[in-house]
């Protein structure tokens, strides 16, 4: 059944705030600035109470097998850009696809892979799908960027012979006529919000601190700017430098290197993605400061945990990364027992912080959950 947006659903949801992947409540959204101009929705806006968390704990929790039967296999087509360099589709390929295994759905796929920037033959593809819908029972489609593909994705979503799910975003947009079935993904905005609360436990208040920022974007202001908003808003932090290191080793490196210089009451830099932690990290070893400097990454990567593992990253927001492919798997069993409206329209993959006071084990354990399905260490392609 497709989900349509209600103005009454929305202001119902809409008085309680934002609920976020770890339960965190954040302002009220009156409070929220700029609401009225964007043009997405946010989960919490979406999201009725207690659906995202209840989707969170199955997914985290051992497979219950499906109750039915099925005459055959259900068919999936997915459009998604598994061709490019991120390993981010491969990975929730095997975790939708071994977590049907757990459930007793058998299945067939039908990939439709391009790169990032090959908008048009997503396009193709769409079309392609959507001619062919009696061939198909649910379709994952991964933009290759949300506004160029929003056409396609409301005409899928209009299509009444599948259902349609969509990765790699959290952000359902007003503009659409007909919403997907369900939103899968991971939130910047909730990874800020965890890593505020971990930091101003861990460190307390009134905390001197240097930034290295990726690129200007709604990323960058979630995962920097609402950082930062919350540590000086609750905190009383102080923000000396911004660098904006555009996702790159390199700019993590010069942007540590010129902040070491120019900055030395800086004890804290936040990296907002894994290079430029890696950047950051090799800047502070190369001038023996790794251990006078508090140093975080963002996404909780192999390499990150490595790094914490060495002592020379201090923590990290670290996604479950088999979640959102998991959780696309039990949104096929729950629409296949006819339990669909238990789904949230807007899944969050679960974020919780790494950090270097846990123990390996504890670190092992973490990455074992998080790649529970495709597998810890480089994924073969």
């Amino acid at each position: 059944m497709k989900k349509l947006l209600t103005t009454s659903l929305i202001a119902t949801i809409s008085a309680t705030g934002i609920a976020w992947a770890d339960g965190h409540a954040t302002l009220p959204l009156r409070e929220l600035p700029g609401i009225a101009d964007r043009d997405y929705w946010v989960p919490g806006e979406v999201n009725a109470e207690g659906k995202l968390e209840a989707l969170q704990a199955v997914v985290g929790a051992d497979a219950v097998p499906y109750a039915g039967t099925l005459d055959n296999p259900v068919q999936i087509a997915l459009i998604y850009p598994s061709a490019d360099t991120s390993d981010f589709w491969a990975r929730n390929y095997l975790a939708l696809t071994k977590r049907l295994e757990q459930l007793g759905i058998a299945y067939e796929t039908t990939e439709f892979a391009s790169r990032q920037i090959e908008h048009s033959l997503q396009s193709t593809y769409a079309n392609q799908v959507e001619q062919d819908a009696d061939l198909y029972d649910y379709v994952i489609f991964g933009p290759s960027e949300l506004a160029i593909q929003a056409d396609n994705i409301d005409k899928l979503s209009g299509n009444d012979g599948f259902a349609t799910y969509v990765w790699a975003f959290h952000t359902p947009m007003k503009e659409l006529e007909n919403q997907p079935d369900a939103w899968f993904d991971f939130s910047s905005a909730a990874g800020a919000l965890t890593m505020c609360d971990y930091m101003l436990g861990r460190l307390g208040n009134d905390v001197t601190m240097a930034m290295n920022r990726g690129i200007p974007g709604i990323t960058d202001n979630q995962r920097s700017g609402d950082f930062k908003a919350c540590v000086e808003e609750k905190g009383g932090w102080t923000t000396v430098y911004e660098h904006y290191g555009e996702y790159q080793r390199e700019g993590g490196f010069e942007g540590t290197s010129l902040i070491l210089q120019a900055y030395p009451e800086a004890k804290i830099i936040h990296n907002a993605n894994t290079a430029m932690a890696m950047g950051s990290v090799e800047a502070q070893v190369s001038v023996g400061k790794e251990k006078e400097i508090f140093s975080t990454g963002w996404g909780g990567t192999g390499l990150e945990l490595d790094a914490i593992r060495r002592g020379e990253l201090d923590a990290t927001p670290m996604r479950m990364g088999d979640d959102v492919g998991a959780a696309t798997a039990e949104a096929i069993k729950a629409d296949l027992e006819g339990r669909a409206e238990e789904l949230p329209l807007v899944f969050l993959g679960r974020i919780t912080v790494a950090h270097d006071q846990m123990s390996a084990d504890e670190i092992d354990a973490l990455e074992q959950e998080a790649f529970r399905f495709s597998g810890v260490g480089a994924l073969e392609r």
